[in-house]
């Protein structure tokens, strides 16, 4: 019997090319694979209608794996990445939430590099990859791979806000939420759980410490938020990401904090050729980090690219506080029908553009100096790029363009 992994995507091609010739080879199943082969390190790539669970010791799926897949219904013994490597995982702690995981794995890795922290999981490092011998892993903890997670839990777990996300894959917000809190009642009295005070009757073992916001979390961890030079939306991931460094080293490096630099993607701000403000906030693929990015900038007109595959959200509730903005919309993707109809009823001025080369065009045609361009999709960007971040270069190509 072997191990079957579903999907051939940068986690599973990490375990295949790591760890195959130590498990005798893989059976990797994925809907790309027309055919049977087989590479040097005896790991055999098969078609769906190939898997035969009497015969798969165990199945892996890769963290997006669609969770009503025929594979996953024929699976027997289905476990997570997180779950495969557990036995070898050192202490860790998982961040999650639905804005701003990214940033704080990755503030909370800088903070504590210096005990030999590694970040990895979402972030961009597979499991696979990690070294086991470190001191801590840091996982930016998706949604998907805590479905499927069912053993392995964190001695820290840092929820940060959860608010509408990926519905068509989870089927229903609640869903969605029941898979954030689910390593909940895996963890143990001598671990820590930061929970938005929402969910703080959500059953446990693990010490919780509840916030209702980023100034509440900072009086309750004892952290001076004027020694911070982060703003909102970016305050509430320094705030967590120093609670984290707290709880294990009982210290707080604000000095250290400020000298982190922002990565790309989330309110980059570049300058076209006439000095004209334009945003790479291409990461923005839900509506409350795009409400984020909208508070930023309010003060000022807004031309605002949105669009893309919208993940079965209702984006009411943004075109309800774009109402109230002085806001141009320039939409782009295969929810284009849907968003101009949004933009019909809540009669904000919007473009039907497609694509995002026309969007940037017609929108230099209109900007004004003191004005903002904005990319802030609120919606994922496979229907036409191969990532949220192929997205964002595209952009700033154009606007180099100009």
């Amino acid at each position: 019997m072997r191990i079957s992994l579903f999907g051939y995507g940068k986690t599973t091609k990490a375990i295949v090319e790591n760890l195959g010739l130590k498990f005798g080879g893989f059976d990797i199943y994925d809907d790309s694979f027309k055919e049977i082969s087989h590479d040097k390190l005896n790991n055999r790539f098969l078609t769906i209608d190939e898997f035969k669970p009497e015969f798969s010791k165990l199945e892996l799926p890769s963290p997006g794996f669609p969770k009503d897949h025929i594979l996953i219904k024929k699976a027997k013994n289905l476990i997570s990445e997180y779950d495969f490597f557990y036995d070898a995982m050192p202490k860790s702690v998982w961040i999650s939430g639905t804005n701003g995981k990214t940033t704080t794995t990755q503030m909370a890795g800088f903070l504590l590099e210096k005990i030999g922290a590694l970040i990895g999981a979402n972030v961009g490092i597979p499991l696979a990859l990690l070294d086991t011998n470190a001191k801590l892993w840091i996982l930016e903890t998706s949604s998907f791979s805590l479905h499927y997670t069912k053993i392995a839990k964190p001695e820290i777990y840092a929820l940060l806000p959860i608010s509408a996300d990926h519905l068509s894959w989870h089927g229903s917000f609640e869903n969605y939420v029941n898979d954030k809190l689910s390593v909940l009642a895996r963890m143990n009295e001598c671990d820590v759980a930061i929970l938005p005070k929402i969910y703080e009757k959500t059953p446990t073992k693990a010490h919780i410490i509840a916030y209702e916001d980023e100034k509440d979390l900072a009086l309750k961890m004892g952290i001076n938020i004027e020694k911070i030079q982060f703003k909102s939306p970016f305050l509430l991931d320094a705030i967590m990401s120093l609670s984290i460094e707290k709880i294990l080293l009982d210290s707080l490096s604000y000095e250290k904090l400020n000298s982190f630099v922002m990565e790309k993607n989330k309110l980059e701000e570049i300058y076209d050729s006439k000095n004209r403000l334009w945003i790479n906030d291409t990461k923005a693929t839900n509506i409350d980090a795009v409400m984020a990015a909208l508070k930023r900038y309010s003060d000022k007109k807004i031309h605002l690219i949105i669009g893309g595959d919208d993940k079965g959200v209702d984006l009411n509730p943004l075109f309800e506080i774009m109402q109230k903005l002085d806001i141009n919309l320039y939409i782009i993707g295969i929810s284009s029908n849907k968003l101009i109809n949004l933009a019909s009823t809540y009669k904000i001025n919007a473009i039907k553009c497609e694509l995002l080369p026309k969007a940037v065009d017609e929108i230099s045609k209109l900007l004004k100096d003191n004005e903002v361009a904005l990319l802030s999709p609120a919606c994922a960007s496979l229907d036409q790029f191969t990532s949220y971040a192929h997205r964002g270069e595209v952009f700033k190509e154009c606007v180099d363009k100009i």
